[in-house]
């Protein structure tokens, strides 16, 4: 029988998503309404499934989300949610949850959804799969471009580059290329966009591999 933990500090809702699953022929083994009790709760049962609200007093569900996995590495975790952001959304994936339903979701349909995770699966609530698909397109469409060709860096760039690599600062590199320390910041921005990477850190590795720069400066 399929375990689960149901976490949500509004206590009418936690009843009726509990009584839903048990009516389903879950096994609901505990019950609890913030996030630290989540987590705790999560260590101490194990549970095949962990259902939580995204607003948990103390910290966000999407918070939450990697701490119950590291107390808790069998739970799966799906967040239930009133927002429609597709930042929320992209946010919940990459913390782990292999769910995210909003919470006007009929409860037996949102416990029927709960089969495909149990079965290693995901499920996203009907009105937030467009947005899904619609991000991931974009970064495709975005991904085609960088690897389509191999994008080019100026000279100035380079030397940005190799001197984050070299550990200075962005103040530290204005006063070494006698540039305003946001002319710099607008320097990485521009080598990050170009390259479709998310840090300086991605950016110094890139720049090591093409052989841009050197580590030892």
């Amino acid at each position: 029988m399929t375990t689960v933990l149901v976490v949500d500090d509004a206590p009418l809702f936690k009843a009726g998503l509990s009584a839903a699953f048990e009516n389903a022929g879950f096994d609901v083994v505990g019950q609890a309404e913030d996030a630290m009790a989540a987590v705790m709760l999560s260590k101490e049962l194990k549970p095949d499934l962990v259902v939580l609200d995204v607003l948990m007093p103390g910290m966000s569900g999407v918070e939450v989300v990697d701490k119950i996995i590291g107390a808790s590495p069998v739970s799966k975790v799906v967040l239930l949610t009133s927002s429609e952001s597709e930042e929320d959304l992209l946010a919940a994936i990459k913390a782990g949850a292999r769910g995210y339903i909003v919470k006007s979701t009929p409860f037996p349909e949102l416990v029927e959804s709960m089969e495909w995770v149990i079965n290693g699966g995901a499920v996203v609530s009907p009105m937030m799969g467009g947005k899904l698909f619609d991000t991931v397109a974009q970064l495709l469409k975005h991904r085609d471009v960088v690897v389509g060709r191999k994008p080019t860096l100026t000279g100035r760039e380079v030397e940005v580059i190799q001197l984050i690599a070299d550990g200075r600062t962005s103040r530290e590199i204005g006063e070494q290329l006698f540039i305003s320390e946001n002319t710099v910041k607008n320097h990485v921005r521009n080598i990050l966009d170009k390259l479709g990477l998310h840090s300086r850190n991605e950016a110094v590795m890139y720049a090591l591999r093409e052989e841009l720069i050197n580590i030892d400066g």
